[in-house]
């Protein structure tokens, strides 16, 4: 159990490094920015037009007697829209990740080399483009498990009392895991490791990847959230990466007086 607290210790420390890193900071937040008015704008889009595209996919419906098909269609209007947003708290990371891979890996490299008792970080070695391929294909590959997952919890909800108890807390547990693996993914990639050996990784410690994540996910739930705390999540999961990796890390190093320095 003493990984549940390491775990969520690295969360901490990643949000404390960005808080002491001001530039830094700032720039990681630009992609969670992007990513949250593209989201926001689909899931308005849907709240405005899913009733429509509901009825326009269940023609059968149409002849129904008042209020069955009122009923029917509003329900499956609100499981839409119920399962809609899980899917865009679960994907939210790997869709801002993707967009923002330069930025993210740049926020990585700094926590790496700010730690690392020679001062120096990783690298892959290839160019961006071979990067952006290897994020994108093993996002698509962890988004497609966490959907799967996803549509599963959605159906067990229906169990009386276990779905509105037992069921959403194992799904916040759920999301926290594939979090963390699209975060620590910024700096295990960068290490050349493939998406299965990273899975067996953090099966390996599965407190200490609950300890990180499911408070992460959690908040994540709420609105705007995840946009500030992402650059400190990437930094807090480069720093869990180097346990992981086995890597020695020195303790953070307070930053010279700067202009990345930011008083809060």
């Amino acid at each position: 159990m003493r990984d549940l607290g390491v775990g969520f210790g690295y969360l901490l420390k990643g949000q404390r490094w960005v808080a002491r890193h001001g530039k830094q900071y700032g720039f990681g937040l630009l992609p969670g920015l992007i990513t949250l008015v593209l989201y926001a704008a689909a899931l308005v889009a849907l709240a405005l037009w899913g009733e429509d595209f509901v009825a326009w996919t269940t023609p059968f419906a149409d002849d129904w007697s008042s209020p069955w098909q009122g009923l029917f269609r509003g329900f499956l209007t609100a499981v839409l829209f119920a399962l809609s947003l899980l899917l865009s708290v679960i994907t939210f990371t790997a869709v801002t990740l993707l967009v923002g891979q330069p930025f993210y890996e740049s926020l990585s490299e700094k926590v790496d080399r700010d730690v690392s008792p020679d001062g120096t970080a990783p690298e892959s070695g290839l160019p961006l483009w071979r990067e952006l391929w290897i994020s994108g294909r093993d996002s698509l590959r962890i988004v497609l498990r966490a959907a799967l997952w996803g549509l599963l919890l959605f159906a067990l909800g229906f169990i009386p009392v276990v779905g509105q108890t037992v069921v959403p807390v194992i799904g916040v547990i759920v999301t926290g895991f594939f979090l963390t693996e699209e975060l620590t993914a910024v700096a295990l990639q960068r290490r050349r490791v493939e998406l299965r050996d990273r899975l067996g990784m953090l099966r390996s410690r599965k407190t200490l990847v609950w300890g990180f994540g499911t408070p992460l996910a959690a908040a994540f739930l709420v609105p705007f959230v995840a946009v500030f705390l992402m650059p400190g999540a990437v930094a807090g999961a480069t720093l869990m990466a180097r346990e992981l990796m086995g890597e020695e890390t020195r303790e953070e190093a307070a930053p010279a007086p700067d202009a990345e320095h930011v008083s809060w």
